[in-house]
């Protein structure tokens, strides 16, 4: 097993740097890429292993990417995928692979099947398949109901009104929401309960726009007309997920400030919201026009109650904050988290429990008592990348910290290893 040790680090001082694009957007950009009308230009694509799964299972159904100097230059199906009787191989890629189930159901041909990690068989995907079935769609699970893998058959979807539970999945919204304006009437969705990862939908939407189909909202209603996604230049901005394990270091470490020379202060991403939750933390920030962010921060984090709702992927770097706050902090209001590459709040809980830190497992959250000293121990990443971040940036304060398959993190942040290096470069004599 390969294992990474995270030392602490005694003098740090500052950093800036230049993160890569966001993975969330990159994949909602090729999904409309790969249906529009006419040729469309992916500038700056994060090349991840989950995008690069979902570009490949695209190009099973005959779109071209063709490398470019900025990005990938798309060749897309003009809303008719073909079921080329592959099969698709999606690893972890939740995400992806929701969007491409609905995606291949507009598809013409045999079929084609999706598969994944033993893991992403465990993730529920009976909402999705069911309101996909209601319009029509041939869609044969084959091992368990509700469940990767699946074989998709050719079907001619009709348009309807679409329940979905809102506290599943916001991806189930987005795929459906994504291949809206190729259904005959487009689609209506209603969100039955509360809507978790909100800004996930806002951030789907907004890339639509882009391509030119504008989604609304009135009734309680999701309402996508019939139309096509057009030629278009998408650039993709920073990774604000990713930007926060970096942003988080003077807050884990006590002091410090951190530059972040390529975020957009203004994104949609839903995890942009760190900055707020920053700041009341006690950091300070600055946002700079057109682009960059920046943390600085001397002292103890204050402990707080956070809902998480609409910000799930954040969960890991705010609770290794808090486990160094003063105080109690609380995370709540995310029970999709159980649902993610792994359960993440008792994969958190664990291992924060390996390290002295006293924790409370809730349906929705953890508790966290902050300390000031810990124990060393070995990691267990659980194969999930952001448990794999959050951890290297609290070995910072509390190393050393043994993290095992630390190569888990190519799934979304293939550099981060070597951008974490940088920390030690310029601020330390010591090296790994």
């Amino acid at each position: 097993m390969e294992i990474k040790i995270v030392h602490p680090l005694k003098d740090f001082k500052e950093l800036s740097l230049r993160l890569p694009s966001s993975k969330s957007l990159t994949q909602r950009a090729y999904l409309c890429s790969a249906l529009a009308q006419g040729e469309c230009l992916v500038k700056n694509p994060l090349r991840s292993e989950d995008p690069e799964l979902l570009k490949k299972a695209l190009e099973a159904t005959g779109v071209i990417f063709e490398e470019k100097e900025e990005g990938y230059l798309v060749k897309g199906v003009s809303g008719t995928p073909v079921l080329s009787k592959e099969r698709v191989f999606f690893g972890n890629n939740g995400t992806g692979a929701r969007f491409f189930l609905a995606y291949a159901c507009l598809g013409k041909g045999e079929w084609i099947e999706l598969y994944g990690k033993d893991r992403l068989h465990e993730r529920p995907m009976e909402a999705l398949i069911q309101a996909l079935r209601g319009l029509s769609a041939k869609i044969e699970c084959l091992k368990k109901e509700g469940y990767l893998p699946v074989r998709i058959y050719e079907s001619s979807l009709k348009s309807g009104r679409v329940e979905l539970p809102g506290h599943i999945s916001s991806q189930f919204i987005s795929a459906l929401l994504l291949i809206g304006p190729y259904l005959p009437q487009g689609i209506e969705i209603e969100i039955k309960g509360e809507l978790f990862s909100k800004s996930y939908i806002e951030m789907t939407c907004e890339v639509m726009r882009h391509f030119g189909i504008s989604p609304e909202e009135s009734d309680g209603l999701l309402r996508v007309s019939p139309g096509a996604y057009q030629g278009r230049v998408y650039e993709v901005p920073a990774d604000a997920s990713s930007a926060s394990y970096f942003l988080a270091i003077p807050l884990i470490l006590g002091r410090g400030r951190i530059r972040i020379e390529n975020f957009d202060g203004k994104t949609k991403q839903a995890d942009a919201v760190f900055l707020e939750f920053a700041k009341a933390f006690g950091a300070e920030v600055k946002v700079y026009e057109p682009l960059g962010v920046e943390l600085s921060f001397e002292g103890r984090p204050k402990a707080l109650s956070l809902n998480i709702r609409d910000c799930p992927d954040l969960f890991p770097t705010l609770a290794v904050i808090g486990a160094v706050s003063e105080g109690r902090t609380v995370l709540y209001g995310a029970p999709h988290l159980r649902y993610k590459e792994t359960d993440r709040i008792k994969a958190m809980a664990k291992e924060l429990s390996k390290l002295g830190v006293k924790v409370e497992e809730i349906p929705d959250g953890l508790i966290l008592y902050g300390g000031e000293s810990f124990n060393p121990a070995q990691i267990e990443t659980y194969d999930d990348h952001r448990i794999a971040m959050a951890f290297a940036v609290l070995g910072l304060r509390v190393g050393p910290l043994k993290i095992e398959n630390p190569g888990c993190v190519a799934k979304s942040f293939p550099e981060f290893w070597e951008l974490f290096e940088k920390i030690y470069y310029e601020n330390t004599s010591h090296r790994f």
